[in-house]
């Protein structure tokens, strides 16, 4: 009698999918690489797996989605429609979307027994503004990220302190999944943005040219003044500088290293 094939015992892999090791050595790979030759070759290559972009559609965003609508625009693009932005960042995802060709636009809705529970007049801005962002922007997106490898998002050094060590390639910390952000235009200034914006002749936020060079939910927005930090009109007034989908990076982290 043949001896019995022994059971295969299936095996999960909870191995994260990258480490500070990985991004350390994208640094060192692309550094001194343009931004569309570096977005040509992980993206044309797929050395990051199951990418999005992850985007705001705010005063500089369209920079960072036609670039990589110029290699490809099925990248999905995840947008946290939190029910409280601007009509006018809406108008504007709209016009993008259709003016890029952008075909994997994902509106990221907040859970809504979530909010009737947790926010039920809508109004938790107002005195809990680290808990409204939670669940209408860190828990939505979340979720949606868990079938992803790595995001991309526009994330400038020059627009805050909090962003001035910002690298090409980081780790999201976020938890224990092993995902890359990928800040393509980390290292770019105001200067490159705007020329790039009339190169490509792309449409500029409503909002820009009325004091918020930046755009988030409306409550939690104001207009900033000549001189300020582009990022002082978020959430002015409260220690708060970041919605909790991205993290300060310390100056001199030997896991993040710099661009």
């Amino acid at each position: 009698m043949a001896e019995a094939t022994a059971r295969r015992i299936d095996v999960i892999d909870t191995r994260p999918r990258f480490t500070a090791a990985d991004a350390h050595r994208l640094n060192n790979m692309f550094r001194g690489v343009d931004t569309q030759e570096m977005l040509r070759t992980v993206l044309g290559e797929n050395m990051l797996g199951d990418v999005a972009v992850v985007s705001s559609f705010g005063v500089e965003s369209a920079v960072l989605l036609h670039l990589i609508a110029s290699v490809d625009a099925s990248v999905p693009v995840l947008f946290l429609e939190t029910g409280k932005h601007f009509p006018e960042t809406l108008a504007y995802r709209d016009e993008l979307v259709d003016r890029l060709g952008l075909t994997g636009l994902r509106n990221l809705h907040p859970d809504p027994d979530m909010l009737a529970k947790k926010d039920e007049n809508g109004l938790r801005w107002s005195y809990d503004p680290d808990g409204c962002c939670e669940i209408r922007k860190v828990l939505p997106l979340e979720k949606a990220l868990a079938g992803f490898d790595a995001t991309f998002t526009g994330r400038k050094a020059f627009q805050a302190a909090t962003r001035a060590t910002l690298p090409r390639f980081e780790l999201d910390t976020s938890d224990a999944a092993g995902r890359l952000k990928v800040n393509p235009i980390v290292t770019w200034s105001r200067e490159q943005l705007d020329a790039y914006f009339t190169e490509h002749d792309l449409p500029r936020h409503p909002l820009e040219d009325k004091g918020y060079p930046s755009v988030g939910c409306a409550p939690c927005t104001s207009k900033v003044a000549p001189g300020e930090d582009p990022r002082s009109g978020r959430w002015r007034g409260w220690e708060k500088t970041e919605c909790g989908i991205h993290t300060p990076i310390p100056d001199g982290d030997p896991d993040q290293p710099s661009f």
